[in-house]
């Protein structure tokens, strides 16, 4: 598949059933994920593959989380954190894992490690691997860093849903790129 294929036409595939991708095609997700920009060559970011049974247990984590986050909790939303892992075969934890450095903020760390999650979709778009980006406020929940084993200097990104798409992927809708461009005159 063309580059630009690829940075034009990607989309997100939220329903994805087995297989996961292979161990050749992960080498490849995971080799793009490297070749994003990183100032200071720091590689501020890590990630963890959740599949089989672990995902029943992230969700459990995730449960735990929403019933201690202070919020007033739905049967409902409960049911959607425990059942959120299992829509896909494969869940990749992307992590920021932050460094104090003299040249590079952590700002731009965790722009480094949302730019390599990024790659993870562009590279599975390529190969024909469904994809997509999740997040959401339990993402960034003390208890669910703890539950995946974060140091006090790593953040979660992205949970990146990978499988086999259910359904053939939607076009890309077309939109007008220079409607989100300006010229600054100083």
């Amino acid at each position: 598949m063309e580059a630009l294929d690829v940075l034009l036409n990607r989309v997100s595939v939220p329903r994805l059933i087995d297989p996961a991708p292979d161990a050749a095609q992960r080498e490849i997700l995971f080799s793009a994920a490297l070749r994003a920009p990183d100032h200071g060559q720091l590689r501020p970011f890590r990630f963890l593959t959740v599949e089989g049974a672990a995902r029943e247990r992230l969700g459990e984590l995730l449960v735990e989380a929403l019933q201690h986050s202070g919020a007033e909790v739905t049967q409902q939303a409960l049911d959607k954190a425990r059942l959120g892992p299992l829509r896909a075969p494969l869940v990749v934890v992307v992590i920021a894992s932050l460094q104090d450095h003299f040249k590079v903020p952590k700002q731009e760390q965790r722009i480094t490690a949302g730019c390599a999650a990024h790659s993870v979709l562009l590279a599975a778009y390529a190969l024909g691997v469904g994809a997509v980006w999740r997040t959401g406020e339990l993402s960034y929940s003390p208890q669910v860093a703890k539950g995946l084993g974060l140091a006090a200097d790593e953040e979660v990104m992205a949970f990146l849903y990978l499988g086999t798409p259910q359904n053939p992927p939607r076009v890309a809708p077309k939109v007008d790129a220079l409607e989100f461009v300006s010229e600054w005159h100083g």
